[in-house]
């Protein structure tokens, strides 16, 4: 079986690299339920580093919207050229709820 890839950075996500789900409305914006998409942890944490709750309710709830925001871009074009299975802790704090 082909692994999943990660719809905003485009690689792979291999069995023992670190995933989660993201809800792509956040459930705190009535996402409960809605669509989620599996992604690396580390393009996670960058997702919810960069962006608040709104904002990604109302401007960026598909992966082409999420890789369009100017931080999420420059972070995939980093991250792109990184293992499959690559992780680090996500630079700063997280932007408030």
């Amino acid at each position: 079986m082909d692994d999943p890839v990660c719809p905003v950075c485009g690689r792979n996500i291999p069995p023992q690299a670190r995933q989660s789900l993201h809800h792509l409305t956040p459930k705190l914006k009535g996402g409960k339920g809605g669509p989620t998409v599996r992604l690396h942890q580390i393009c996670h944490n960058e997702i919810h580093a960069t962006l608040t709750e709104a904002e990604l309710a109302r401007d960026f709830n598909t992966p082409e919207a999420l890789r369009t925001h100017p931080r999420l871009a420059k972070f995939i074009a980093w991250v792109s050229k990184r293992p499959n299975d690559f992780h680090s802790k996500t630079p700063g704090r997280r932007r408030k709820r």
